[in-house]
């Protein structure tokens, strides 16, 4: 049965970067976009900061990115800052660029690592743009500077997710999608196929559809209490389960920085993002380790000025559905699971699914062939980030709680166990696939937890010793140059896309 009306139940920033994203569908003439949601029920509205592919997902939109920055109250990220999680005291940035660029085949931690072997005492940081303007509070563009031979600069956003979310609804409704108001009643299902093949509103209103987005977040709506998906618990590797989110002023008179800043405490994490008029936090801990009361009071110890609302505490099980897209359901943001946002991972799985929704539907009707790729691509999209965040808790020396020598002693997957072991003997990382993270982010996230290589790539040793410090030298020189001609972050916000002060 052809495709004529697709039905998004729930708003929020899944609702409407759904919509935002088919609303292009209905040019054509041949298709009715209708998101359902309620102004009674709450969004989660934690999910604040983005990694680079959502900057491509708003130009896909022709989005004008100072109109989106400065509506959702906008500021740039050059990257995370992790404090106390290898060991208490430490810090590092896992930034959103390479080190350096490859030399002789091989790529630059290699050749940093034979460097160091011989003597040499620069960090790795200083051979990477972002980090060194996120360390001096600086940024810019690369499209700013008329010159092909500076290293480029690789951003994402930090936004106020409620704000932004109303920016698309805007940007939907004037492309033609239809928002109902109302909450869903009830569900009824096709007999013979068990397809969702309508939706009664609590007024009484019947709405039909054929393809239906299920973003109605934890409750799963449509996926799980109507089409009983099932969900696969990932707590043994990921063991937080609760959060509490606060925003708060910046009262200390503190410019935006320039990254997200997560700091590891005893039972769990805390999380800052910058927005322009204020901070947006939460802590992230384990309720078998960790109380509701004693999570919040060290939240509002670590935060930078007065909150301007009350506690938000939310519970979640760590996981995935057993499939997204089930029968005539595709479920995205929370309806499809949960990683905790510790790499800024929930919105980009959002835009991913809405993309892989798009490359393979099909308005001649609902195929199971397109829906078992999209759940197959899904599924190591979601494994692939799931070990990386794993990484950041089982790669610690931590031994101050309960909670992380249950981290660090825990038995992880074998993909990640094999990832560990390949980089501490010989720095090797391999990308599998197109899977999210670089080896340059594996390399930030194992170096800066304490992984040590233990070897480096031989190709590097074949690089000619003079050519070789020349080279990395001008590297050095070009990014020491360019972070100086930024200007701050905070200026260049209020050049470039300022916000009205709320």
């Amino acid at each position: 049965m052809a495709i004529e009306n697709i039905i998004i139940v729930g708003g929020g920033t899944a609702g409407w970067m759904a919509a935002a994203a088919l609303s292009r569908l209905i040019s054509g003439g041949k298709v009715a976009i209708t998101l359902i949601e309620s102004e009674a029920i709450g969004t989660v509205g934690v999910g604040e900061a983005t990694i680079p592919p959502f900057v491509e997902f708003n130009h896909l939109l022709e989005v004008e990115e100072r109109e989106m920055l400065a509506a959702a109250q906008g500021t740039f990220k050059l990257g995370i800052q992790f404090v106390n999680w290898g060991k208490q005291g430490d810090s590092y940035i896992h930034p959103f660029g390479a080190y350096g660029y490859q030399m002789g085949g091989v790529s630059f931690h290699h050749v940093w690592h034979r460097m160091k072997a011989a003597g040499d005492k620069r960090p790795i940081q200083a051979f990477n743009v972002e980090t060194m303007a996120a360390h001096f509070g600086k940024f810019a563009r690369s499209s700013d500077f008329k010159r092909d031979d500076l290293p480029p600069v690789n951003y994402a956003y930090h936004i106020d997710a409620g704000r932004y979310a109303a920016f698309l609804r805007k940007y939907a409704e004037t492309r033609g999608v239809v928002r109902q108001e109302g909450k869903v009643d009830d569900v009824a299902l096709d007999g013979e196929t068990g397809f969702v093949k309508s939706l009664t509103l609590e007024s009484g209103a019947k709405i039909e559809g054929d393809l239906f987005i299920d973003c109605s977040g934890f409750r799963g709506l449509l996926i799980e209490q109507a089409l009983k998906t099932g969900y696969e618990d990932w707590t043994h590797w990921l063991p937080c389960n609760r959060a509490v989110a606060l925003p708060c002023n910046r009262d200390d008179g503190s410019p935006p920085l320039p990254y997200t800043r997560a700091t590891a405490h005893s039972a769990g994490w805390q999380w800052q993002v910058p927005l322009q008029n204020r901070n947006g936090n939460g802590h992230v801990y384990s309720s078998e380790h960790m109380g509701d009361d004693e999570a919040h009071d060290i939240l509002v110890r670590g935060l930078a000025g007065k909150p301007t609302a009350d506690p938000n505490f939310l519970r979640f099980v760590t996981g995935r559905r057993k499939k997204f897209w089930n029968k005539n359901v595709v479920a995205l943001g929370l309806a499809a699971g949960f990683m905790e946002p510790l790499e800024s991972t929930s919105i980009h799985l959002i835009n991913t699914g809405v993309n892989k929704l798009l490359a393979v539907l099909s308005l001649d009707g609902v195929n199971q062939t397109q829906a078992d790729v999209f759940n197959r691509l899904t599924i190591k999209e979601y494994e692939r980030i799931r070990d990386f965040l794993i990484l950041h808790y089982n790669a610690t020396t931590r031994d101050d709680s309960e909670f992380w020598n249950y981290c660090r002693t825990m038995s992880v997957p074998d993909s990640l166990k094999e990832k560990m072991a390949l980089f501490q003997l010989n720095g090797q990382i391999f990308r599998e696939e197109d899977e999210l993270f670089t080896e340059s982010s594996w390399t930030a996230v194992m170096m800066g937890q304490g992984i040590t290589m233990n070897g480096h790539n031989p190709m590097a040793d074949a690089i000619e010793g003079t050519k070789l410090s020349e080279e990395v030298g001008e590297m050095e020189k070009s990014i020491r140059f360019l972070v100086q001609q930024m200007p701050s972050h905070a200026d260049y916000l209020a050049r470039y896309c300022p916000a009205d002060r709320v």
